[in-house]
């Protein structure tokens, strides 16, 4: 049973590769904020999508400075958090990992299967306080299904569901790597940029989801060229205003108020004793938890 009251939604995007900025949308602010964790990618700009605020970080950076492993996603999770984001669109660039699916397809996942390397620091919790969240559908089903129909509106082709491979690059996969991906795990789609994304979404209690965007084989297709930038980067260059034109048709498709399950998912989360808790801990995850805290 949800113990929360409904909340306002605001929608946060986090850009990956090829889409630095939202097109078509005035932006009416920009926020450089610091964090307990570092500073995020980049300053956040808010625009205005008719009567609904939307917050844009590009992951890398504009100009693109930062590797997947360079992301500092906690301070950019913190950020947005601190901008009361309560629904978060990752929009990313995939290789493509099954045949039905085409480049420039959209994908929605639904689960994902972890091959980082333990580089990317993935949780806000620890250094004095420990907590563990439920992470078995690291999508938010809600916000997902809403997605898929609004890029169908837009007239995309869209797959939902399937399983995304986060690797840790920033090299592509080899040949037996990809297969493995393919023929053992059944990925859809394979990345570099879902996790710790995804696990620190959840832990800061924000409904989550992706907005994949295929754009090569990978190197696993016999008949099909192996992956390259350059051939990345151009069918991005095309989803680019398709995919804006999708997160503005998402923007107007959200509700008004949540009551979302992801929006308390670390209610009893945190396991150590309150007495135990220094002041500092919670100075530092105030933002994220102080409800909890309190």
């Amino acid at each position: 049973m949800s113990h929360l009251n409904p909340q306002s939604v605001r929608l946060g995007v986090i850009g990956g590769s090829g889409v630095y900025q939202m097109r078509d949308v005035e932006p009416v602010a920009e926020h450089d904020l610091g964090t307990p964790f570092g500073k995020p990618s980049d300053a956040i700009v808010e625009a205005r999508i008719e009567d609904r605020t939307v917050m844009f970080l590009p992951r890398h950076g504009r100009g693109h400075r930062l590797l997947p492993s360079e992301v500092n996603s906690r301070a950019n999770l913190h950020a947005l958090k601190q901008l009361s984001v309560t629904h978060l669109l990752a929009v990313s660039a995939v290789g493509i990992m099954q045949e039905h699916i085409r480049p420039g397809d959209m994908v929605v996942p639904d689960q994902l299967f972890d091959r980082t390397r333990g580089l990317r620091p993935n949780t806000f919790f620890g250094d004095g306080i420990a907590g563990h969240v439920g992470f078995a559908d690291p999508f938010c089903s809600q916000l997902g299904t809403t997605l898929a129909a609004a890029a169908r509106s837009c007239g995309a082709a869209v797959h939902a569901g399937g399983t995304y491979v986060c690797m840790e690059g920033p090299q592509f996969s080899t040949r037996a790597e990809s297969r493995f991906y393919r023929d053992v795990v059944g990925a859809m789609v394979i990345g570099m940029t879902a996790l710790p994304e995804a696990k620190l979404a959840r832990e800061a209690e924000m409904c989550y989801t992706m907005l994949a965007m295929g754009t090569d084989y990978d190197c696993w297709h016999e008949t099909e060229e192996d992956v390259a930038i350059d051939s990345v980067i151009a069918v991005l260059q095309r989803n680019a205003e398709l995919a804006s034109t999708i997160v503005r048709r998402l923007v107007l498709s959200l509700p008004t108020q949540t009551s979302c399950a992801c929006q308390e998912a670390a209610r009893n989360a945190i396991i150590t004793a309150p007495e135990a808790i220094s002041p500092a801990a919670r100075d530092r995850l105030r933002v994220l938890f102080g409800r909890y805290l309190d």
